[in-house]
Protein backbone atom coordinates (compact mmCIF):
# COMPACT_ATOMS: atom_id res chain seq x y z
CA UNK A 1 0.00 0.00 0.00
CA UNK A 2 1.90 2.87 -1.40
CA UNK A 3 0.07 5.38 0.76
CA UNK A 4 1.59 3.51 4.35
CA UNK A 5 4.66 4.98 3.35
CA UNK A 6 4.44 8.08 5.66
CA UNK A 7 7.23 9.76 7.26
CA UNK A 8 5.74 10.71 10.52
CA UNK A 9 7.84 8.23 18.50
CA UNK A 10 10.49 6.95 21.62
CA UNK A 11 9.59 5.95 25.21
CA UNK A 12 10.61 4.06 28.38
CA UNK A 13 14.54 3.36 26.82
CA UNK A 14 15.16 7.22 27.25
CA UNK A 15 14.25 7.28 30.28
CA UNK A 16 17.49 6.03 31.62
CA UNK A 17 18.68 9.41 30.47
CA UNK A 18 17.61 11.15 33.13
CA UNK A 19 19.92 9.60 35.76
CA UNK A 20 22.95 10.65 33.45
CA UNK A 21 24.40 13.99 34.26
CA UNK A 22 24.10 16.60 30.68
CA UNK A 23 26.56 18.85 31.59
CA UNK A 24 29.74 17.50 30.85
CA UNK A 25 30.47 16.69 27.35
CA UNK A 26 31.86 13.08 26.65
CA UNK A 27 32.76 14.75 22.78
CA UNK A 28 34.36 18.32 22.34
CA UNK A 29 31.81 20.42 19.78
CA UNK A 30 31.74 23.77 19.23
CA UNK A 31 28.51 25.58 21.82
CA UNK A 32 25.98 26.23 19.50
CA UNK A 33 23.20 27.09 22.12
CA UNK A 34 23.81 28.36 25.98
CA UNK A 35 20.50 26.69 26.86
CA UNK A 36 17.71 24.75 25.33
CA UNK A 37 13.88 24.15 27.62
CA UNK A 38 12.17 21.50 25.38
CA UNK A 39 8.26 21.17 25.90
CA UNK A 40 6.63 17.64 25.72
CA UNK A 41 3.28 17.45 24.47
CA UNK A 42 2.38 14.32 26.38
CA UNK A 43 3.29 12.04 29.86
CA UNK A 44 6.24 10.54 30.31
CA UNK A 45 6.80 7.12 28.56
CA UNK A 46 5.78 8.32 25.37
CA UNK A 47 7.79 8.90 21.65
CA UNK A 48 7.63 12.88 22.34
CA UNK A 49 9.17 12.27 25.64
CA UNK A 50 11.88 10.08 24.87
CA UNK A 51 12.69 12.32 21.72
CA UNK A 52 12.73 15.07 23.03
CA UNK A 53 15.36 13.89 26.48
CA UNK A 54 17.38 12.12 23.91
CA UNK A 55 17.89 14.67 21.81
CA UNK A 56 18.79 17.03 24.34
CA UNK A 57 20.89 14.11 25.92
CA UNK A 58 22.92 14.14 22.66
CA UNK A 59 23.21 18.32 22.40
CA UNK A 60 24.09 18.53 25.88
CA UNK A 61 26.69 15.68 26.01
CA UNK A 62 28.41 16.45 22.71
CA UNK A 63 28.49 19.97 23.85
CA UNK A 64 26.65 21.93 21.28
CA UNK A 65 24.45 22.81 24.28
CA UNK A 66 25.32 24.19 27.38
CA UNK A 67 22.12 22.90 29.63
CA UNK A 68 18.37 21.63 28.30
CA UNK A 69 15.70 20.99 30.74
CA UNK A 70 12.24 19.55 29.95
CA UNK A 71 8.61 20.17 30.71
CA UNK A 72 5.91 17.39 29.81
CA UNK A 73 2.52 19.14 29.07
CA UNK A 74 -0.27 16.45 28.54
CA UNK A 75 -3.70 17.33 27.14
CA UNK A 76 -6.16 16.97 23.61
CA UNK A 77 -3.35 14.92 22.12
CA UNK A 78 -0.99 17.59 21.90
CA UNK A 79 -3.10 20.54 21.64
CA UNK A 80 -3.02 22.10 24.86
CA UNK A 81 1.04 22.70 24.55
CA UNK A 82 0.42 23.65 20.98
CA UNK A 83 -1.68 26.17 22.45
CA UNK A 84 0.18 26.94 25.02
CA UNK A 85 3.35 27.89 22.70
CA UNK A 86 1.24 29.88 20.70
CA UNK A 87 -0.44 31.93 23.45
CA UNK A 88 2.74 33.13 25.08
CA UNK A 89 4.80 32.79 21.97
CA UNK A 90 6.67 36.15 22.88
CA UNK A 91 8.40 34.65 26.38
CA UNK A 92 9.09 30.99 24.76
CA UNK A 93 11.89 31.88 22.27
CA UNK A 94 13.89 29.71 24.48
CA UNK A 95 11.13 26.75 23.92
CA UNK A 96 11.62 23.88 21.28
CA UNK A 97 8.62 21.82 21.25
CA UNK A 98 9.09 18.22 19.71
CA UNK A 99 6.54 16.94 17.56
CA UNK A 100 5.43 14.25 15.00
CA UNK A 101 2.44 13.24 12.87
CA UNK A 102 -0.30 13.69 14.81
CA UNK A 103 0.27 17.45 14.50
CA UNK A 104 -1.24 16.90 11.23
CA UNK A 105 -3.98 14.26 11.53
CA UNK A 106 -5.12 16.63 14.17
CA UNK A 107 -5.80 19.37 12.37
CA UNK A 108 -6.88 17.53 9.64
CA UNK A 109 -9.48 15.94 11.82
CA UNK A 110 -10.17 19.33 13.43
CA UNK A 111 -9.17 18.62 16.98
CA UNK A 112 -6.49 21.30 17.03
CA UNK A 113 -7.65 25.08 16.06
CA UNK A 114 -4.09 25.39 15.04
CA UNK A 115 -1.67 23.82 12.65
CA UNK A 116 2.07 23.36 12.07
CA UNK A 117 2.29 26.51 10.07
CA UNK A 118 0.87 28.61 12.84
CA UNK A 119 4.46 27.32 14.69
CA UNK A 120 8.10 28.20 13.75
CA UNK A 121 8.80 25.38 11.65
CA UNK A 122 12.35 24.70 12.91
CA UNK A 123 13.33 20.96 11.56
CA UNK A 124 12.55 17.51 11.17
CA UNK A 125 15.26 15.33 12.77
CA UNK A 126 14.47 11.44 13.19
CA UNK A 127 12.54 8.72 12.11
CA UNK A 128 10.79 5.76 14.56
CA UNK A 129 9.23 2.91 13.15
CA UNK A 130 5.71 1.68 14.02
CA UNK A 131 5.21 -1.87 16.08
CA UNK A 132 2.46 -3.97 17.47
CA UNK A 133 3.00 -5.09 20.81
CA UNK A 134 2.04 -7.69 23.73
CA UNK A 135 2.76 -9.03 27.05
CA UNK A 136 5.38 -11.62 27.47
CA UNK A 137 2.69 -13.94 28.61
CA UNK A 138 0.63 -13.41 26.23
CA UNK A 139 -0.71 -16.61 23.82
CA UNK A 140 -0.33 -14.22 20.45
CA UNK A 141 2.87 -15.19 19.39
CA UNK A 142 3.32 -12.94 16.33
CA UNK A 143 0.77 -10.78 14.45
CA UNK A 144 -1.13 -13.57 12.79
CA UNK A 145 -2.23 -15.44 15.83
CA UNK A 146 -3.31 -11.65 16.93
CA UNK A 147 -5.50 -11.48 13.59
CA UNK A 148 -6.70 -15.15 13.68
CA UNK A 149 -8.25 -14.11 17.45
CA UNK A 150 -9.66 -10.55 15.56
CA UNK A 151 -11.57 -12.54 13.16
CA UNK A 152 -12.98 -15.21 15.31
CA UNK A 153 -14.30 -12.51 18.06
CA UNK A 154 -13.79 -9.12 17.01
CA UNK A 155 -15.01 -8.08 20.28
CA UNK A 156 -12.80 -9.67 22.48
CA UNK A 157 -9.46 -8.44 21.08
CA UNK A 158 -8.34 -4.98 21.76
CA UNK A 159 -5.89 -2.66 20.72
CA UNK A 160 -3.90 -0.04 23.24
CA UNK A 161 -1.90 3.15 21.94
CA UNK A 162 -0.55 6.40 23.42
CA UNK A 163 -2.52 8.74 21.23
CA UNK A 164 -6.10 10.13 21.32
CA UNK A 165 -8.89 7.72 18.87
CA UNK A 166 -8.03 9.07 15.39
CA UNK A 167 -4.61 9.83 16.15
CA UNK A 168 -1.41 8.07 14.92
CA UNK A 169 -1.59 4.91 17.03
CA UNK A 170 -5.01 4.24 15.94
CA UNK A 171 -4.06 4.91 12.65
CA UNK A 172 -1.48 2.46 12.34
CA UNK A 173 -3.48 -0.17 14.13
CA UNK A 174 -6.39 0.60 11.30
CA UNK A 175 -3.42 0.73 8.41
CA UNK A 176 -1.96 -3.22 9.73
CA UNK A 177 -5.21 -5.04 10.58
CA UNK A 178 -6.64 -3.57 6.99
CA UNK A 179 -3.25 -4.87 5.75
CA UNK A 180 -4.79 -8.24 6.88
CA UNK A 181 -8.15 -8.06 5.71
CA UNK A 182 -10.18 -6.74 8.60
CA UNK A 183 -12.42 -3.80 8.79
CA UNK A 184 -9.95 -0.86 9.90
CA UNK A 185 -12.91 1.08 11.31
CA UNK A 186 -14.53 -1.62 13.31
CA UNK A 187 -10.85 -2.13 15.66
CA UNK A 188 -11.69 -1.74 19.19
CA UNK A 189 -9.18 1.07 20.11
CA UNK A 190 -8.45 2.10 23.94
CA UNK A 191 -6.43 5.30 24.01
CA UNK A 192 -3.66 6.12 26.80
CA UNK A 193 -1.92 9.07 27.95
CA UNK A 194 1.65 8.53 26.21
CA UNK A 195 3.71 5.09 26.37
CA UNK A 196 4.07 4.59 29.92
CA UNK A 197 0.38 3.66 30.88
CA UNK A 198 -0.04 1.89 27.53
CA UNK A 199 2.68 -0.79 28.58
CA UNK A 200 1.30 -0.86 31.66
CA UNK A 201 -2.19 -1.67 30.46
CA UNK A 202 -0.61 -4.36 28.10
CA UNK A 203 1.61 -5.98 30.88
CA UNK A 204 -1.72 -6.25 33.08
CA UNK A 205 -3.69 -7.69 30.06
CA UNK A 206 -6.35 -5.19 30.29
CA UNK A 207 -6.08 -4.72 26.27
CA UNK A 208 -4.68 -7.77 24.11
CA UNK A 209 -2.42 -6.00 22.42
CA UNK A 210 -0.67 -2.29 22.03
CA UNK A 211 0.05 0.02 18.86
CA UNK A 212 3.38 2.23 19.51
CA UNK A 213 6.71 3.51 18.16
CA UNK A 214 9.23 0.77 17.59
CA UNK A 215 11.99 2.79 20.42
CA UNK A 216 9.01 2.65 23.17
CA UNK A 217 8.97 -1.08 23.04
CA UNK A 218 12.87 -1.88 22.49
CA UNK A 219 13.81 -1.94 26.14
CA UNK A 220 11.17 -3.91 27.67
CA UNK A 221 11.34 -6.46 24.48
CA UNK A 222 14.67 -6.51 25.66
CA UNK A 223 14.03 -7.31 29.12
CA UNK A 224 11.47 -9.77 28.25
CA UNK A 225 8.35 -8.16 29.63
CA UNK A 226 7.08 -7.56 25.72
CA UNK A 227 6.84 -9.42 22.61
CA UNK A 228 6.91 -7.41 19.83
CA UNK A 229 4.68 -8.95 17.31
CA UNK A 230 5.72 -6.94 14.12
CA UNK A 231 7.65 -4.09 13.20
CA UNK A 232 6.83 -1.38 9.94
CA UNK A 233 10.18 -1.29 8.85
CA UNK A 234 11.22 -3.16 5.68
CA UNK A 235 13.65 -4.63 6.71
CA UNK A 236 14.44 -6.05 10.73
CA UNK A 237 15.78 -3.19 12.57
CA UNK A 238 19.53 -3.59 14.22
CA UNK A 239 18.48 -2.23 17.47
CA UNK A 240 16.88 -5.51 17.67
CA UNK A 241 16.74 -8.30 15.25
CA UNK A 242 14.06 -10.78 17.11
CA UNK A 243 11.46 -8.07 16.06
CA UNK A 244 9.48 -9.24 13.20
CA UNK A 245 8.28 -7.14 9.92
CA UNK A 246 5.14 -6.86 8.99
CA UNK A 247 6.10 -8.00 5.51
CA UNK A 248 8.41 -11.02 6.30
CA UNK A 249 4.68 -12.06 7.92
CA UNK A 250 2.91 -11.20 4.31
CA UNK A 251 1.99 -7.77 5.38
CA UNK A 252 2.16 -5.04 2.99
CA UNK A 253 2.74 -2.46 6.00
CA UNK A 254 5.39 -0.45 5.74
CA UNK A 255 5.70 3.15 7.56
CA UNK A 256 8.26 5.59 9.82
CA UNK A 257 6.92 7.87 11.99
CA UNK A 258 8.99 11.58 11.77
CA UNK A 259 10.03 13.32 14.73
CA UNK A 260 11.02 16.95 14.66
CA UNK A 261 11.47 20.44 16.29
CA UNK A 262 9.11 23.73 16.17
CA UNK A 263 9.40 27.12 18.17
CA UNK A 264 6.86 29.58 18.92
CA UNK A 265 5.11 32.11 16.26
CA UNK A 266 7.63 35.27 15.80
CA UNK A 267 10.78 33.22 16.35
CA UNK A 268 13.65 35.59 15.97
CA UNK A 269 15.42 34.35 12.44
CA UNK A 270 18.83 34.31 14.39
CA UNK A 271 17.72 32.55 16.90
CA UNK A 272 15.98 30.05 14.92
CA UNK A 273 19.00 29.62 12.86
CA UNK A 274 21.13 28.85 15.59
CA UNK A 275 18.95 25.89 16.75
CA UNK A 276 18.78 24.51 13.44
CA UNK A 277 22.52 25.01 13.29
CA UNK A 278 22.82 22.95 16.89
CA UNK A 279 20.51 20.44 15.27
CA UNK A 280 22.45 19.80 12.03
CA UNK A 281 25.91 19.54 13.83
CA UNK A 282 24.66 17.11 16.63
CA UNK A 283 24.50 14.15 13.52
CA UNK A 284 28.05 14.23 13.22
CA UNK A 285 28.40 13.32 17.09
CA UNK A 286 29.26 9.66 18.69
CA UNK A 287 26.83 11.19 21.53
CA UNK A 288 24.05 11.26 18.60
CA UNK A 289 24.83 7.83 17.25
CA UNK A 290 24.63 6.09 20.87
CA UNK A 291 20.93 7.72 21.23
CA UNK A 292 20.03 6.99 17.80
CA UNK A 293 21.10 3.65 17.34
CA UNK A 294 20.04 2.71 21.35
CA UNK A 295 16.37 3.44 20.24
CA UNK A 296 16.53 2.52 16.56
CA UNK A 297 15.68 5.51 14.90
CA UNK A 298 16.56 6.46 11.05
CA UNK A 299 17.73 9.98 10.29
CA UNK A 300 15.19 12.18 8.52
CA UNK A 301 16.76 15.46 8.86
CA UNK A 302 15.12 18.44 7.13
CA UNK A 303 15.71 21.77 8.04
CA UNK A 304 13.60 25.35 8.08
CA UNK A 305 12.43 25.58 3.88
CA UNK A 306 13.21 21.69 3.33
CA UNK A 307 10.63 21.01 6.48
CA UNK A 308 7.96 23.29 5.51
CA UNK A 309 8.05 21.36 2.84
CA UNK A 310 8.19 17.87 4.17
CA UNK A 311 5.29 18.51 5.88
CA UNK A 312 3.14 20.32 3.40
CA UNK A 313 3.55 16.77 1.66
CA UNK A 314 3.31 14.49 4.30
CA UNK A 315 -0.74 16.67 4.91
CA UNK A 316 -1.70 15.56 1.70
CA UNK A 317 -0.23 11.96 1.59
CA UNK A 318 -1.82 11.55 5.30
CA UNK A 319 -5.19 13.09 4.08
CA UNK A 320 -5.03 10.35 1.13
CA UNK A 321 -4.79 7.48 3.52
CA UNK A 322 -7.21 8.34 6.65
CA UNK A 323 -9.95 8.75 4.00
CA UNK A 324 -8.77 5.37 2.22
CA UNK A 325 -9.19 4.01 5.72
CA UNK A 326 -12.28 5.74 6.50
CA UNK A 327 -11.45 8.13 9.32
CA UNK A 328 -11.64 11.50 7.19
CA UNK A 329 -14.45 11.91 4.59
Amino acid sequence: MKQNRLFARLGLAALAALALSVSTPVYAAEKVVDKIHFLIPGGAGGGWDGTARGTGEALTKSGIVRTASYENMSGGGGGKAIGFLIENAASNHGTLMVNSTPIIIRSLVGRFPHNFRDLTMVAGTIGDYAAIITGKNSPYKNFSDLIAAYKKNPRKVSVGGGSVPGGLDHLVAAMAFQAAGADPTRVKYIPYDAGGKLNAAILSGEVAAGSTGFSEAVALAKAGEMRILAVSSSKRVPAYKDAPTFKEQGYDVTFVNWRGFFGAPGLPADKAALYRKALAAMYATPAWKVVRDRNGWVDIHNSGKDFVAFLENQEKVIKTLMQKLGFLR
